[in-house]
């Protein structure tokens, strides 16, 4: 049965249109939601928790009708904000508590749920400090804590790793897997490095202007592509120029060369080449497609031959306001 399934999903509001008819079926594991700003990710999100009735279009979350059972929806799921929303002069043991009760746990089942929980978080040596004195990156894991303190079967996390170093980037991700790896809680999740939706990710749900763009297994967007990253210490360009010479199609990309594959002769043209030339290879490998490449190429996305870097079709959403905006 799908996590999270709609039907006809439409939202508008007085000038704008959020969400326009977005159906979608979405099942248990790790999803990352990615879209630009404005794409309706935030208006989804609280539609199917059940904070704010649709337009029109049904959608249910585990099995429960948004519309009728928007309650039982919100005891069974997890919810990370975005946005600030801590009480800076309570510790973070003291928070969760109150959540976990506010959920419906009873007071020592709630402090035994908070104490497991900011130790899973890693925040267990700093329970009792007041949250004010917390970093950017421990109050996302406060954040993190009480979406999981009532055990939901599903949690939704809102941009986990805004504001966070790489550091802190990586050990949130590493979080996130464990939730679905470890403790088999499915995770719905948006970020616009899509990187990392990549990394994490059992399955990746794109959407443009409140429209469904794609729906699919991260594999299906990060197959292999037809080309070779070589990378070689030093003589790039007289690797380059002797491939070419032997008819090899091939360009400098940064200190790479990337070839493309023209059978299994190519490999040997190339190791024969940094023989010849004396050279140190360091690297080559086939290239995989990457998510990104969906609002390069547009509907067509990975699934064929990527587009030239730059071009973007129309209507297609440009990689860099992705990467740059928070999508809301």
């Amino acid at each position: 049965m799908p996590i999270i399934a709609t039907q006809g999903l439409t939202m508008r509001f007085a000038r704008v249109t959020a969400l326009d008819d977005l159906s979608v079926a979405v099942e248990p594991g790790v999803v990352g939601l990615v879209g630009a700003n404005g794409a309706g990710k935030s208006t989804l999100i609280k539609i199917l928790l059940g904070l704010l009735p649709p337009t029109s279009g049904t959608a249910t979350v585990l099995g429960l009708d948004i519309a009728r059972e928007g309650l039982r929806i919100r005891e069974s799921v997890g919810f990370m904000p975005e946005y600030e929303c801590l009480p800076p002069d309570v510790s973070a043991t003291e928070f969760v508590v109150h959540m976990a009760r506010m959920c419906g746990l009873p007071p020592t089942a709630a402090r035994e749920r908070a104490a497991d929980t900011l130790r899973h978080v890693g925040l267990y040596e700093e329970r009792y400090r007041p949250i004010g004195g917390y970093s950017t990156g421990m109050r996302q894991r406060v954040k993190l804590a009480q979406a999981l303190v009532h055990d939901p079967k599903l949690v939704f996390l809102d941009e986990p790793t805004n504001g966070l170093d790489p550091a802190g980037r990586d050990e949130m991700l590493d979080l996130i897997r464990r939730i679905g790896a470890e403790f088999g809680i499915s995770v719905l999740v948006t970020s616009h490095l899509l990187g990392e939706l990549e990394r994490v990710c059992d399955h990746v749900v794109i959407i443009d202007g409140g429209k469904l763009l794609r729906s699919q297994a991260v594999e299906a967007y990060t197959t292999e592509s037809g080309v070779l990253t070589v990378e070689v210490d030093d003589g790039r360009d007289t690797l380059g120029q002797h491939l070419h010479d032997q008819g090899v199609t091939v360009h400098p990309e940064g200190r790479f060369l990337v070839v493309d594959i023209a059978g299994e002769q190519t490999y040997d043209l190339i190791r024969d080449g940094v023989a010849d030339l004396g050279l140190r290879l360091i690297r080559m490998e086939q290239r995989r497609h990457h998510i990104e490449e969906v609002f390069q190429a547009g509907p067509a996305g990975p699934a064929g031959p990527p587009a030239p870097a730059g071009a973007v079709q129309p209507g297609a959403v440009q990689p860099g306001a992705v990467q740059q905006g928070a999508p809301r």
